[in-house]
């Protein structure tokens, strides 16, 4: 069954939001907090080991309310039903949309057109657990008989974003193995990752549905040719060697040289930017063991469950969704910032872009009409303690509302007691500063006490910060694979509410398109 098809700006919650907006928008979260001692208990929810603390918003307890019943009212408990049965909500495509069934541990059956398709799920994770243990473990070589030292993912998008995301974030959990990702056509590109590799010991992986994405094919086509130029005595047949390909165009991987047996599947109900839990997800078993990529798998499949599950007012996805709705369609705000608070996830902002944007970038309704309010958000951002040098100081004094999700750890891995206290200072302090800001009278007393009484008139309005910033403030325990999964699983599921909410397809992406066939036309 397709989605339901509803405006949300024609529902009674949205026009009681609107009233509310009118109300609130100017209201100062001080005085919310003055108002309810017992706030920031009511709004922090969690979930295993993760606390989402959302009482640094412009909303109070009518607003949520009015949130939960827009979701009610557009019956977003339908939507999740409909996505997690494998119904055909990609109806532009005619797909299902079922990425959550690749870390299904229910040992439940998941049906496409009546077929389980859990075997084959279960089938491709054990051929991916068998060959990366080959290939950690040295058994399996490259043409010349020498062990594999690195390992090269060549895709874009999806097959790129999400594999190097989780790679990069999860290095503390890596393996001997060097991980490397070529993904732009630029040729300085590729030129400066090859000139650092071995081809005997460089295991590619050529990542690419159809096997015709220009970037890639271009990109895998170079290699071979480096390949068979670069290697000692390496000819055309070696590259069943040294060459794994994701896809589904059998013919045109044989083509390429690619063992049948090196093939690992893909399906059309899993669209790019949330394909890391399939064999597009490889670099990521290779890198860091198929154990390691199995609790990352975990952990989404936990914050499915929390997803599909908990009453949406105790829901994370959704609470962090409906905000959202509230501050992009009724504040106007238009962007939102993330910032982790490590530098493991430096990558996470770009994988988040693809993941919002290239989702719910649209406006045509489900109904094929123009829309007439605002869907999707810009999302940008950076790590930890580099934004404040960066661009926090448009966050705390621009013209522009801007809210702010801030990603913390309870506990570092190499265990620097004094480095991570004082970056989770700075992450607590930057929240509490965008809360509260500084009033002139604060600053007056400020550079009174500072001996800088004759230049209070000149300084005076340039320090002062207004405050009542909005931010949302996710702490977890520890960065692992398995929270990790569960982290990237939340944004995933907001996404999807934002996108079902606004009434628009979020597993398309037509957009990606115009650009490609205009490239062809001047290629010709």
């Amino acid at each position: 069954m397709p989605l339901k098809n509803q405006n949300p700006t024609k529902t009674k919650a949205w026009e009681k939001l609107q009233e509310s907006y009118q109300e609130l928008k100017n209201i100062d979260m001080k005085t919310l907090f003055l108002n309810d001692v017992h706030r920031k208990e009511k709004y922090t929810l969690t979930f295993n080991d993760f606390n989402l603390n959302f009482s640094k918003n412009r909303i109070n307890d009518a607003v949520l309310q009015q949130l939960l019943e827009l979701a009610n009212e557009v019956d977003l408990k339908d939507g999740i039903k409909k996505m997690f049965s494998g119904d055909i909500i990609n109806a532009t495509e005619n797909r299902a949309v079922l990425h959550t069934a690749l870390r299904n541990k229910s040992g439940n059956a998941v049906l496409v057109n009546g077929k389980n398709i859990m075997p084959e799920v279960e089938a491709s994770l054990k051929k991916m657990n068998s060959f990366s243990g080959s290939v950690i473990s040295g058994k399996l070589k490259g043409y010349s008989g020498k062990a594999f030292t690195d390992v090269v993912n060549v895709g874009i998008g999806g097959s790129d974003l999400g594999p190097r995301m989780v790679v990069d974030a999860l290095q503390y959990y890596k393996n001997h193995l060097k991980t490397h990702f070529i993904s732009n056509i630029d040729g300085d590109h590729i030129s400066e990752t090859l000139k650092e590799l071995n081809p005997e010991t460089t295991l590619f992986v050529i990542v690419s549905k159809t096997f015709t994405t220009q970037e890639t094919l271009t990109n895998a086509e170079t290699i071979k040719k480096w390949f068979l130029s670069r290697g000692l005595g390496s000819k055309e047949t070696d590259i069943k060697h040294n060459f794994v390909a994701v896809s589904t165009n059998l013919e045109k991987v044989a083509d390429f040289g690619i063992a049948q047996e090196n093939i690992f599947t893909m399906w059309d109900w899993v669209g790019g930017r949330y394909s890391l839990w399939s064999a597009v997800g490889l670099s990521i078993s290779l890198a860091l063991g198929f154990d390691n990529f199995n609790k990352l798998l975990t952990g989404a499949y936990e914050m499915d469950e929390h997803f599909k599950t908990a009453p949406f007012q105790k829901n994370m996805p959704v609470i962090l969704a409906l905000i959202s709705i509230w501050y992009n369609n009724f504040f106007n705000t238009e962007s939102e910032v993330v910032i982790p608070f490590s530098q493991y996830l430096t990558q996470l902002v770009p994988f988040l872009q693809q993941l919002s944007m290239e989702s719910n970038g649209k406006s045509v309704d489900r109904n094929g009409n123009t829309i007439d309010y605002q869907t999707g958000n810009i999302i940008w951002g950076n790590t930890g303690t580099n934004v404040q040098h960066a661009f926090m100081q448009l966050v705390h004094q621009g013209t522009k509302l801007i809210p702010v999700d801030f990603i913390g750890f309870s506990n570092s891995l190499y265990g620097n007691k004094e480095h991570h206290e004082k970056l989770m200072a700075n992450f607590y302090a930057q929240a509490e500063a965008l809360y509260l800001g500084k009033t002139k009278e604060e600053v007056h007393l400020e550079l009174k006490v500072a001996n800088n009484q004759d230049k209070i008139e000149q300084l005076l309005p340039f320090k002062v910060f207004q405050g009542n910033k909005p931010s949302n403030t996710l702490v977890i325990d520890k960065l692992s694979p398995k929270n990790l999964g569960s982290l990237i699983a939340i944004y995933e599921h907001k996404t999807f509410v934002q996108g079902y909410i606004w009434n628009i397809f979020s597993f398309d992406q037509f957009g990606v398109e115009l650009g490609k066939e205009l490239a062809k036309t001047h290629l010709q």
